[in-house]
């Protein structure tokens, strides 16, 4: 099989799909491996590191797309990559179809068999390809809230963990999945109070044997969610419906209830977000205020700025289910893999187009109009 890595044009995206191990460990394989010059730069892969790899340097992103079996990459294609996709190529990517009308129809269009990486699901339930960068998501989701509680960009100036004398922070967090069980450690080891609302009375049951004393458990509910809100100094979207749009369980009403200075952190965003007043945003404008509160957007784009944590434990997930997942992707090929519930990948138009919300705005390039070009 030939395999694509093209550089990542999204706004301020600087991870690689495949680093050179994975290159050689293909390779060695049987297969060939394509890189666009300059693909792992902001990963910390020069292109040299690539050649002793055994891979194949393209000097352009549309020679990988124009030979390639599978293109394997991080984000979604953008709109000057749709023209480079052609029927039948296999693409490997996190897609979040939920959250980007436009992205879907685009897919459906051009026949290529998607493969969504958020979506890929074992028998057990567990997403494994999601798993590595919810973790470090749920984690820098309190760093970075904590950062814009600071009264220097228009926080509440309130310390996390306090201070002898001083109460510490409340932190929110809204689901208890992994990026929710990460944050929850974060939080608690800066010494905050943290509460943690979820559905699932089996996994509350499940935390509460793992995390810390200083997180309260709580059963998501209206109620619930409403009084906790005036509480917190920073809240933390965490929801997941695998493959399906986040539901908007803190509304634009709702805000009224917190603390001037708060700060919402949604990292939910990609799948059009828990909090109706979300939006996507970038590193050039973080945060934005909606009712005195502070709002940031970060799905997965924005927690690039860890490009190398985010880029290494999907590598070793990626490991043994990419080639598996394209083989199989490949049109007349069985069984294809497991998705997650509520959606899978799109392959040839199959897929319902349901009514999410158009993340266009968020798809700007670092280059030229058309990728293929």
């Amino acid at each position: 099989m030939i395999v694509g890595v093209p550089k990542e044009i999204k706004t301020a995206e600087h991870r690689v799909a495949l680093v050179p191990a994975g290159v050689e460990s293909l390779v060695g394989d049987g297969h060939s491996v394509l890189v666009e010059q300059g693909a792992g730069i902001g990963s910390g892969f020069a292109d040299e590191a690539y050649r002793v790899a055994s891979g194949t340097l393209m000097p352009r992103a549309a020679d990988v797309w124009a030979k390639a079996e599978m293109v394997v990459k991080v984000k979604e294609p953008i709109e000057p990559e749709w023209p480079c996709m052609r029927k039948g190529q296999v693409v490997f990517t996190y897609f979040h179809f939920a959250a980007s009308e436009s992205l879907t129809r685009a897919v459906i269009k051009s026949g290529i068999v998607a493969i969504a990486y958020e979506t890929v699901q074992l028998a057990s339930g567990e997403l494994p390809l999601l798993t590595p960068m919810s973790e470090v998501a749920g984690r820098m989701a309190v760093q970075e809230g904590a950062k814009y509680l600071e009264k220097v960009y228009g926080g509440s100036g309130i310390l996390l963990g306090g201070v002898p004398g001083v109460l510490p922070a409340e932190v929110l967090i809204i689901g208890g999945g992994v990026v929710g069980a990460n944050a929850a450690k974060m939080a608690a080891g800066l010494g905050a109070r943290v509460t943690l609302l979820d559905l699932s009375l089996d996994r509350l049951r499940y935390l509460a044997d793992v995390l810390p004393s200083n997180v309260d458990l709580l059963y998501s509910n209206r109620h619930n969610l409403l009084e906790q809100l005036s509480r917190a100094d920073l809240v933390i979207g965490a929801v997941l419906l695998p493959g399906a749009k986040a539901p908007k369980l803190v509304r634009r009403d709702d805000l009224k209830l917190m603390k001037p200075g708060s700060v919402i952190v949604d990292v939910a965003v990609d799948q059009g977000g828990c909090i109706e007043t979300i939006k996507p945003t970038t590193h050039e404008n973080p945060v934005y205020v909606v009712d005195g509160g502070q709002h940031a957007g970060w799905g997965a784009a924005y927690l690039d700025a860890r490009a190398h944590e985010r880029h290494l434990p999907l590598r070793e997930a990626l490991g043994p289910a990419r080639l598996e997942a394209g083989l199989q992707g490949r049109p007349g090929a069985v069984p294809r893999p497991q998705r997650g519930r509520g959606e899978g990948g799109v392959s040839g138009g199959r897929r319902d187009v349901r009514s999410p919300v158009d993340r266009s705005q968020d798809s700007r390039v670092k280059g030229a109009p058309h990728a293929c070009e």
